[in-house]
């Protein structure tokens, strides 16, 4: 049981990485859980675990949904031991129930006995937050739920994010769901005024009042709702709102979502630069603190099979050229040549001579071939680009190769996925949003 000054953590770890493939693929009909989405140098799951253990949460309650998303969390975090917090699993009874977000926490509010607060929060996302600051919001507020908030101007959420609609007080009075740009002007003036001008829009992270939330839920109207499938910000805080319960707003630093491949490029480059503050908490410091820049001292010192030189004395001799926002990992090999900028390479990976990697993410033990050409990309682990000088490889525009994928010299892929596994051979032209998902989808562009 939950005491009322205690606040918990429950992370909603039930859903499929539908959006995200090949990153949540191990093979084309494996998917792992999106809790373990490979950022910066850990699982997802475990900044997410982290981060709210530095603002004090030391018990966290995990849904999940089915054998393997249950056993691969599990693999990972155990009971929290290695973290130094406690950890408990949702039921396996209880699976036919967390296929909403809604369903899943108030169903694991009452099996659990939660009485004070908790902050619920999806593990697919990564958020930039004072939890502090959010409780006092809640307790000024007396809110049965305070949604954590981002703000964004009309463009930004035009057609892409759901807007909340406040009074001057900060109570939610209503909901509009992925409007248009001209209707965000309609219902609100400002924005046509002035285009900087932002609203609020859910983040997804809310923090709640178990007990009180526990007593509606047992209402018959939001009972019965609670056995179908019941999502939070789409179905649970409209209905608060409409029958009359406060829920606030708060707004937070950041939100990044991984939901899919651009946006998770996107959210590994503003890690990598400094923009979540709170991962420049939990990160080691960078080596250069304008630079941000990260080198394991084990790849300084592994020499490349080239020139028997280790990446130290290249990067002394200024045959390789390493920018801004550079996370290296451990026994990674660097050919002369190389430029990085904006990228993380995982352990093990080798990236071969004259090879060039910005904003993007090469994966464990991935190889990168020589003059290989990528931006904007993701290479899975183990993935291997096999470019060569006379036939450089070339990935671009949000590209991604999935675990153990081979590329054949000479293509030039941009916005493709390749599925984990295959082996395609050189291809150009393929428009972009291609999926190759099998031997068959290959061979209808060979």
């Amino acid at each position: 049981m939950s005491t009322d000054s205690e606040i918990v953590g429950i992370l909603l770890a039930g859903g499929r990485g539908e959006r995200a493939k090949p990153i949540t693929l191990e093979s084309a009909d494996y998917i792992r859980s999106k809790a373990l989405i490979p950022l910066v140098g850990r699982r997802l799951v475990e900044w997410v675990l982290e981060s709210c253990r530095e603002q004090g949460i030391r018990r966290f309650y995990v849904v999940t949904h089915g054998l393997e998303n249950r056993n691969q969390i599990k693999l990972l975090l155990g009971h929290g031991e290695r973290y130094g917090v406690r950890i408990t699993y949702s039921r396996s009874r209880f699976d036919r129930y967390n296929v909403g977000s809604a369903g899943a926490t108030l169903h694991n509010l009452e099996q659990w006995d939660l009485q004070g607060r908790a902050l619920v929060l999806p593990v697919d996302s990564l958020f930039d937050f004072d939890l502090a600051s959010m409780a006092r919001t809640h307790e000024e507020q007396g809110a049965v739920v305070t949604v954590a908030s981002v703000a964004r101007t009309a463009a930004d959420i035009a057609r892409k994010y759901g807007v909340m609609r406040t009074d001057e007080s900060g109570l939610v009075r209503g909901f509009v769901e992925k409007p248009a740009e001209g209707e965000l002007r309609e219902l609100f003036p400002q924005t046509a005024q002035d285009p900087a001008a932002t609203l609020p829009t859910n983040a997804g992270m809310y923090l709640v009042d178990c007990a009180r939330l526990r007593l509606l839920a047992r209402e018959p109207e939001l009972f019965r709702r609670s056995h179908q499938r019941l999502d939070v910000g789409g179905d649970l805080l409209p209905h608060l709102v409409e029958q009359g319960h406060p829920v606030a707003t708060h707004t937070i630093g950041r939100l990044g979502d991984m939901g899919n491949v651009p946006d998770y490029l996107d959210t590994v480059r503003l890690v990598l630069n400094g923009a979540y503050e709170q991962m420049n908490r939990l990160t080691d410091r960078p080596e250069d603190g304008s630079g941000r820049l990260w080198i394991h001292e084990s790849s300084l010192r592994t020499k490349d099979d080239a020139t028997g030189t280790t990446l130290a004395q290249k990067i002394e001799e200024g045959s390789v050229v390493i920018g801004p926002g550079v996370r290296i990992g451990e026994d990674v090999e660097i050919g002369r040549g190389v430029r990085l900028e904006h990228a993380d390479i995982g352990d093990g990976a080798e990236v071969r001579e004259g090879s060039t990697v910005v904003r993007s993410t090469v994966g464990e033990s991935a190889v990168v071939g020589r003059y290989a050409d990528i931006s904007d990309s993701y290479v899975g682990p183990m993935a291997e680009v096999c470019s060569e000088r006379a036939r450089p490889i070339r990935l671009e525009r949000y590209s991604a190769i999935g675990d153990g994928a081979v590329l054949w010299p000479g293509s030039r892929l941009c916005g493709v996925t390749v599925y984990p596994r295959l082996r395609v051979p050189a291809l150009t032209g393929l428009p972009a949003r291609t999926e190759l998902r099998s031997a068959e989808d290959i061979l209808r562009w060979v």
